[in-house]
């Protein structure tokens, strides 16, 4: 078998993703645009939401994971009285319900009192997370449900306000990697005793990038390798620091709780996590910190 060749091309893209494509579309579209097969990206948007996606190329994959954790920010529309079976606008009607008397501080309450902070979340069906290999929403599409886990997530903004249209009410959410904001849309008509979908999902950040700096996949620039760590604790360190880092040792742990990325040179040469023992470990050491 013919052994893959390295990736040539390496840096960041901020996608400002259109509806009507998934996010397994775009990396697929850019690896095309820049003939590079190692891509991936930071945080899956439903195909009908919009917004901050955060792609990597060559080198860059290895730092995801910073990306993918980091916290994100949403607007979208909750629309009360009317149950999907995919609790989004995408989804066929399921339920319906007279909630023609609630008020904009009903739905206020509901979600003080049960949706902000920590809180436990019911992945949907139709989410891209696996249970025994499979996907959710390869399952759903199969017509079979199954038993999901809670998982803790953390709201910590979700702001609601009246638009033109009765029973529908804007969101602005603040929260953690993994958090479902339609799942947050079915809480607040179930707690309001009806129902509800969303509508209309734009992220807006992710992380420090947001939609200000976002582009069209086919526009999109690619940013230095860097640019996934601007919201990651710089460490500069001297030709001699390097040079332990580019095999992987220890250091003595810098300010801070970490994680740190690691610079030479005006390069970024690694992410450093902390350890016992007051050590700095290696999360990621990439080739550059090899090349100086």
């Amino acid at each position: 078998m013919a052994r893959r060749r390295p990736p040539t091309v390496h840096g960041v893209c901020i996608v400002d993703k259109p509806a009507g494509m998934t996010s397994h579309d775009v990396v697929g579209q850019l690896r095309k645009r820049f003939s590079e097969r190692q891509i991936g990206h930071a945080g899956t948007l439903d195909p009908d939401a919009t917004g901050v996606l955060v792609v990597a190329v060559g080198m860059a994959t290895r730092l995801l994971q910073f990306a993918t954790a980091s916290t994100k920010t949403y607007i979208g529309e909750v629309v009360l009285g009317v149950e999907t079976s995919t609790l989004d606008a995408a989804g066929e009607v399921v339920a319906t319900h007279d909630m023609s008397a609630v008020t904009l501080t009903d739905v206020e309450r509901v979600v003080a009192e049960h949706l902000i902070g920590e809180i436990d979340q019911i992945p949907p069906m139709v989410s891209a997370i696996k249970i025994d290999g499979r996907r959710l929403h390869e399952l759903a599409r199969e017509g079979v449900e199954v038993e999901r886990k809670p998982r803790r997530v953390t709201v910590s903004r979700c702001d609601v306000a009246t638009t033109s249209e009765p029973n529908v009410f804007s969101l602005h959410v603040e929260c953690s990697a993994g958090t479902y904001i339609r799942t947050i849309a079915d809480d607040i008509g179930r707690l309001l005793g009806g129902g509800a979908h969303l509508r209309n999902l734009r992220r807006i950040a992710s992380g420090s990038f947001s939609v200000d700096r976002a582009a069209p996949p086919e526009h999109c620039e690619l940013l230095p390798v860097e640019t996934i760590a601007e919201g990651i604790e710089r460490v500069d360190v001297s030709a001699e620091i390097a040079q332990r880092v580019a095999v992987g040792g220890l250091l003595p742990q810098w300010s801070g709780l970490g994680p740190w990325a690691v610079f030479a040179d005006g390069v970024l040469i690694a992410v450093y996590e902390p350890f016992r023992g007051g050590d700095a470990k290696p999360t990621v050491v990439l080739p550059t910190a090899s090349q100086r």
